[in-house]
């Protein structure tokens, strides 16, 4: 038991000595046409249809223990949209922890 302790601790050590230090913010490159500077444009931004689930909206931001709330606002969404409904019964069956739609 003292050696698994051990070893769990040595791991997280070492995780956190050879961990990677945040890198700075890149600058964006600018192009010069008849004079004038502009931007490069931006790309689009992504979209986050094709992820959804119980981990994945808690991964987008807010407030993830008010997805366990019964009681949480309409913001953070319905209980029914994270849960496999039996179609015969209407008990449900599972939680949607992460799925992804093609």
């Amino acid at each position: 038991m003292k050696k698994l302790v051990l070893l769990g601790v040595l791991m997280l050590v070492a995780g956190l000595v050879f961990g990677q230090p945040p890198q700075p913010q890149k600058k964006t490159f600018t192009a010069k046409t008849a004079g004038k500077v502009r931007a490069a444009p931006s790309p689009p931004p992504l979209r986050r249809e094709n992820t959804e689930g119980s981990l994945a909206r808690a991964a987008r931001g807010g407030n993830p223990f008010q997805l366990l709330n019964p009681k949480a606002p309409a913001v953070y969404g319905r209980a029914e949209d994270n849960v496999f409904l039996d179609p015969d019964t209407g008990k449900w069956k599972g939680f949607r922890l992460l799925t992804i739609n093609f």
